[in-house]
């Protein structure tokens, strides 16, 4: 979402919370009386010079910059026929991407019987490969998913999806395990190539639809490509951290033995951060799948095709089908590579990793004990005894024979080879896309009519109640006060460094001529932000003070942060309809898990010995929690709203399919309308540059007062 310009000052060394559990650093009451000051001018500043200078411009208007952007695109698409880059380079390359794509699609999801493998055959070796990879449990319920797919009519785009999917991860492994192998052996390496992963893992994905569809064109290969950028850093980062995790005294022993470098490499520390790295191809896996969704904008296949299709009739429930089948197989996908992973791990451990998408923290790969009854080589409440070698050769052989049977088969028979028409089928027929996209209209109806005063008047509340006052006072003033509010703010609380990035960002925004529409973008990521926060801090309490609550609701986050991004358009728009507060509300539901998470995983982690002196004083649970817990959990506090940010910033963007408005909506404009699209080229220069700008100023924030 954003970029680093440079790194932030390491904080100090310090004493453990054990040590010294008492020591909280805080804004002093110096900062806080000027930021004081500053809101009092600021609206000092609205009241008198209100719609003077706003540099609002109309959707169908450009500017000399979304013109000549305009002429770049059309010197491209004339002369690159030309060009050794853009047609020698850029054009080979996604040559190469359609074809090999369009040749997995007429062999594995193409409707011409006899011609491809059938879905018994595809279901037959998914299974073979699973039960291979990821044992029995993963085996049924890819069964189960893909038998779904097949019986509620979206085969093709399902299958579509997964191979857009496993493509880009292949890639990703071919790119992002040298250069992660490269970048654990080499400081320089690490330090030249950790600001560009920044990049590519934060902007917002809606910020680089427009150059790479202008590069690559439109279809499989911009699909690909635009789901590589995504999906790399996640594997590169978790495999350096892998092969820096390996034990020094392990390393050591290996050299002892004169072995060389490539020795080493392959013969010790590879195998070592195995189950490591696998850990980063389920990262690699999930972020692909969400952005594989999102690339149906530029003619991506698969079934964001059909979601974007009923966002844009405002069909819920055709909406409704599609996502649960993308929800269905990021669930497939995520309890396969995880199910590989464990068996990739020591016996009885599991290896799991938190990946967030900031600058504050990287990613981080967790190692912890698992049950007795649950074991690498079965998983979870399976035999806890192991096949020799030799033996689970044989039976895999074994297995193997039916499933190229049932492939066979399936390019010789109809019946076999293309999905069968189960609409007449009781019960089957009801989970067909028509009958269960009516049935979940009705149900958003019903529940709609409902909720509709509740709804309504939550909707009516924030937005009467903090969004439109907010955006008025950021929007609504002059170009150069608003400028001169967010340098104060980023100046007292981060200092000098954002400051200057902040002016620069600032600088960028205006150049783009959509100074307007970022302020409209800002207000509502601050109103989302603070919708996440409130919610996380009452669940993160609740989870951190109690192991029962945090057993009951953390499933519910992890299922959440399964869903890609895109999904949470579904719900937000049958419930609120098409307005930007459906974006935003979208965007909170995507935030919130991560930010939840991070607040419990913070009051969790408060010293046991500050609790218990505290209790020992008689002060109340209220007192506990806001003046020892929350107190002391700052650092996690400051983490989750950092990144509680960019989630939501993300989400924002994209809710600008739906109502959202203000420079996703623009990005989508650029799409659909030819001569817009300089104009929607130049809202994704704008939303990086407020990414950076927030990025820079919550982690410095964070670096200052979090620790």
């Amino acid at each position: 979402m954003t970029t680093t310009l440079e790194p932030a000052p390491a904080p100090a060394p310090r004493a453990t919370k054990e040590e010294q559990p008492h020591t909280v650093v805080m804004p002093s009451r110096h900062t806080g009386r000027k930021l004081l000051v500053v809101l009092v001018l600021w609206l000092v500043a609205w009241a008198t010079l209100r719609g003077k200078q706003t540099l609002a411009l109309a959707n169908a208007d450009t500017t000399g910059l979304h013109e000549w952007l305009n002429e770049v695109r059309d010197r491209v698409q004339l002369l690159g026929q030309d060009n050794w880059f853009f047609h020698g380079v850029l054009g080979s390359i996604a040559s190469v991407l359609d074809s090999f794509v369009g040749f997995l699609q007429s062999h594995l999801s193409s409707v011409t019987p006899g011609a491809y493998l059938g879905w018994l055959g595809v279901l037959a070796l998914a299974a073979w490969v699973t039960y291979t990879l990821a044992g029995l449990r993963s085996t049924l319920l890819v069964t189960a998913v893909l038998l779904f797919l097949g019986v509620a009519g979206l085969w093709t785009d399902g299958v579509d999806t997964l191979i857009i999917t496993v493509v880009s991860v292949l890639i990703c492994i071919v790119i992002g395990l040298p250069l992660g192998i490269a970048m654990s052996r080499s400081h320089r390496t690490s330090a030249l190539m950790t600001p560009v992963l920044d990049v590519m893992q934060t902007m917002p994905s809606f910020a680089y639809l427009t150059p790479i569809a202008l590069f690559f064109g439109i279809g499989p290969a911009c699909a690909i490509v635009l789901t590589l950028i995504y999906a790399l850093p996640p594997l590169v980062r978790i495999t350096e951290h892998g092969l820096r995790s390996v034990a020094a005294n392990t390393v050591e022993a290996g050299r002892s033995l004169g072995v060389t470098k490539g020795q080493l490499l392959r013969q010790v520390q590879l195998p070592m951060a195995k189950r490591t790295i696998v850990v980063g191809i389920n990262q690699s896996t999930m972020a692909a799948l969400s952005m594989a969704t999102i690339a149906a904008l530029v003619n991506g296949p698969g079934l964001g095709k059909p979601v974007v299709a009923a966002l844009q009739s405002l069909n819920v429930g055709a909406a409704s089908v599609a996502g649960l089948g993308i929800v269905l197989i990021a669930i497939m996908l995520d309890r396969t590579t995880t199910a590989a992973s464990e068996r990739s791990a020591p016996a009885g451990q599991r290896v799991t990793a938190v990946s967030s998408p900031g600058f504050f923290r990287g990613p981080t790969v967790v190692m912890e004990k698992l049950p007795r009854w649950a074991t690498e080589e079965g998983g979870h409440g399976e035999p806890a005894k192991r096949l020799t070698p030799g033996g689970r050769r044989l039976v895999l052989g074994l297995l193997l024979v039916p499933a190229l049977v049932a492939a066979y088969y399936s390019t010789l028979y109809l019946q076999l080879s293309q999905f069968p028409d189960v609409s007449a089928v009781p019960l089957l027929g009801e989970l067909t896309s028509g009958p269960l996209s009516t049935h979940i209209n009705d149900l958003t109806t019903a529940v709609v009519d409902a909720l509709s005063g509740l709804t309504n008047g939550f909707k009516d509340l924030v937005t009467l109640g903090m969004l439109n006052p907010l955006q008025s006072v950021m929007s609504d003033l002059p170009w150069w006060v608003m400028a001169l509010v967010l340098l104060a703010v980023a100046y007292l609380l981060g200092g000098w460094r954002p400051t200057v990035v902040t002016a620069v960002c600032e600088a960028v925004i205006l150049g783009t001529g959509l100074w307007y529409d970022a302020m409209v973008t800002l207000t509502m990521t601050i109103v989302a932000t603070l919708l996440v926060m409130l919610i996380a801090v009452v669940l993160g309490v609740a989870m951190g003070r109690g192991r029962r609550t945090d057993t009951v609701i953390r499933p519910f986050l992890d299922g959440f942060q399964t869903i890609p991004a895109f999904v949470y358009l579904v719900p937000a728009l049958a419930l609120f309809a098409a307005t930007r507060f459906t974006a935003i509300m979208a965007a909170v539901a995507y935030a919130v898990p991560i930010a939840t998470k991070l607040v419990a995983d913070g009051v969790r982690g408060v010293s046991p010995t500050s609790v218990e002196a505290a209790r020992s004083t008689g002060i109340t649970r209220w007192q506990m929690i806001s003046k020892v817990q929350l107190p002391m959990a700052r650092e996690a506090l400051v983490l989750a709203t950092n990144q509680g940010l960019l989630y939501v910033l993300s989400m924002v963007v994209i809710g600008g399919m739906v109502g959202g408005g203000s420079l996703g909506y623009l990005i989508v404009q650029g799409f659909v309308q030819g001569q817009l699209f300089g104009k929607g080229l130049a809202a994704g220069i704008a939303i990086t540059a407020l990414g950076i700008m927030l990025d820079r100023i919550a982690r410095y924030a964070a670096a200052r007062y979090g620790r």
